[in-house]
């Protein structure tokens, strides 16, 4: 990304710097284990980063892939050899496994159903498709593709159990509105939201050499859908962009509860900063009014999208978000969090609990992941218990002291914790056993292990402000010392200022802030402290 040009400053005194610890959130008991019980479905082909939806106590599995790890080497990453081009029906109780090739299909339906990190979200019987990337043979080239598919679930698991022709129960429609990968996709209300995630066509590179072209699409992607049963159409698109805090891709997003009883998401840490190779550690909050970062909290213990369940207790007022192993920066070992710039594979099993007054801990559960697993996994919920919303487990609604959460299926298995950085990618493989999870109630103390403090107390502050629009002095008060990046946005989301401040000092400093280019009305600043710490503010300028 092109640095910003309208720019100046000059590093005031340092201060006398007082540290103290972040406002910790309340030790939020779950009164739980996690238990893990291998269980192989003959049949059941490894894959990772693929869509799947539920009906009848049965899965569907589409797209993904069948290797492991993409490669370095841009012409040996993402084969189209290995795209899965067959659609699973997989019986869990039986169990057994089904399948049928998508090649009877015309393209481009072919073409995005053998993509992966498709967003997708089941409505009912209905499976939401959108984007993909995978290799077309039409267009001779890996892209993301710019379509929306709708899938009739009940339909196509009835003609793939009758052996019938499947192509019926699919339509799609094409915009580039829907040309993501890597984001999520979710609903508030009657709108879908299609958060985050980026355009990538092309090979990969990971020298950033002229084999691809990127984008990410920094924003909230907002659409509704008409579905009759023969067509379905998009239509009401509105995108809410944010040049930095949404600047998001293979992260996990967890419907939440809020603590006044509305629904909505979180988006839970992802890939990549600005100017950082290295994952967001903050949350942002998403409402149907709008969205929110958490920049004074840091999720430490998983950073990819890996499996994971969202869990809300009514009778606490509290969301658990558990998430199982994947890819993190931080780990720990020997009891001690460890940094790994490298972002290697773990088998940390962590919970982000937010309680009733809004505040957030972290834990690190006792019980790790049988294998180097997780990553690009999903988690199958048990449709048998009951739900506070749409993907919500109710916890405190289960009568059970042992009971079948849900099913982790797929995912990417590691021999080693980083074998992309040492180009041994492989030792990975697409898993090809399912880990059955069951919560065992207990007297609370099994489950409660602190995590890392994520509160943090790195602050700034604009002054004075309002302010002329051109100049202005910037406290900022600092836990540690390092680089300061930092971020000048529009209400538009557009990013117009991004600039560093190196070496600067941990405690109180004064930068004198100066815009080559006068401003008028809002602008947001987000500052970055050493990759880890984040702190914002809203500036007025006349």
């Amino acid at each position: 990304m092109e640095k910003g040009t309208f720019w100046s400053f000059s590093l005031g005194i340092v201060l006398a710097f007082l540290s103290g610890p972040g406002p910790l959130a309340g030790q939020q008991g779950f009164p739980y284990r996690v238990v893990f019980q291998a269980s192989a479905i003959d049949g059941l082909p490894g894959l990772h980063s693929y869509a799947y939806g539920q009906h009848g106590g049965k899965w569907v599995l589409l797209g993904g892939r069948t290797d492991g790890l993409h490669p370095r080497q841009p012409f040996n990453s993402f084969p189209a050899a290995h795209q899965n081009t067959m659609i699973y029906l997989v019986d869990p109780s039986v169990p057994s496994v089904a399948s049928v090739s998508i090649s009877a299909l015309q393209s481009p339906l072919t073409d995005q159903l053998q993509s992966s990190n498709m967003e997708f979200y089941q409505d009912g019987d209905f499976l939401i498709l959108v984007g993909g990337y995978a290799y077309s043979n039409a267009e001779g080239d890996h892209m993301t593709f710019p379509y929306l598919t709708v899938v009739d679930l009940p339909g196509l698991v009835e003609d793939m159990t009758a052996g019938n022709a499947i192509h019926m129960n699919f339509h799609q429609v094409e915009t580039d509105f829907f040309a993501v990968t890597g984001g999520v996709l979710g609903k508030i209300g009657d709108t879908y939201y299609l958060v985050g995630g980026h355009r990538f066509d092309g090979r990969y590179n990971p020298m950033n050499m002229p084999s691809f072209v990127q984008e990410y699409t920094n924003a909230i992607r907002k659409f509704k859908l008409t579905i009759t049963q023969d067509s379905v159409v998009a239509d009401q698109f509105v995108s809410v962009s944010d040049g930095v805090h949404l600047h998001r891709r293979d992260y996990n997003l967890l419907p939440q509860v809020r603590p006044d009883g509305s629904h909505g998401y979180t988006i839970f840490s992802g890939v990549f900063q600005l100017n950082e190779d290295l994952p967001f550690l903050y949350p942002v909050e998403i409402t149907g009014s709008g969205y929110a970062p958490v920049p004074e909290f840091n999720q430490y213990l998983s950073n990819y999208h890996a499996a994971h369940v969202a869990i809300h207790d009514a009778s606490e007022n509290a969301m658990h978000n558990l998430f199982f192993g994947g890819i993190s920066q931080y780990f720990y070992q020997d009891g001690e969090l460890v940094e790994n710039e490298d972002v290697p594979f773990v088998r940390t099993i962590s919970r982000v609990t937010r309680n009733a007054d809004g505040q957030y801990a972290e834990y690190k559960l006792p019980v790790e992941m049988p294998l180097f697993l997780g990553a690009s996994a999903e988690f199958l919920i048990n449709p048998d218990i009951p739900f506070a919303g749409k993907g919500i487990v109710a916890i405190d609604q289960v009568e059970e002291d042992s009971f079948l959460l849900g099913h982790i299926v797929g995912g990417i298995f590691s021999e080693a914790m980083n074998p992309f950085t040492f180009n041994n990618t492989q030792v990975t493989h697409a898993f090809d056993s399912v880990y059955q999870v069951y919560l065992v109630r207990d007297d609370g103390t099994t489950g409660m292990v602190p995590g890392p403090d994520g509160y943090h107390d790195f602050t700034i502050e604009a002054i004075p402000n309002p302010n002329s629009g051109n100049a202005f002095r910037l406290k900022v008060d600092a836990p540690v010392g390092g680089r300061l990046d930092l971020y000048l946005t529009s209400p538009e989301g557009e990013v117009f200022v991004n600039e560093q401040v190196e070496g600067l000092n941990a405690g109180e400093s004064l930068l004198e802030i100066e815009l080559e280019q006068a401003h008028i009305g809002f602008v947001y600043l987000t500052a970055v402290l050493d990759g880890r710490f984040v702190s914002t503010t809203t500036i007025v300028m006349h």
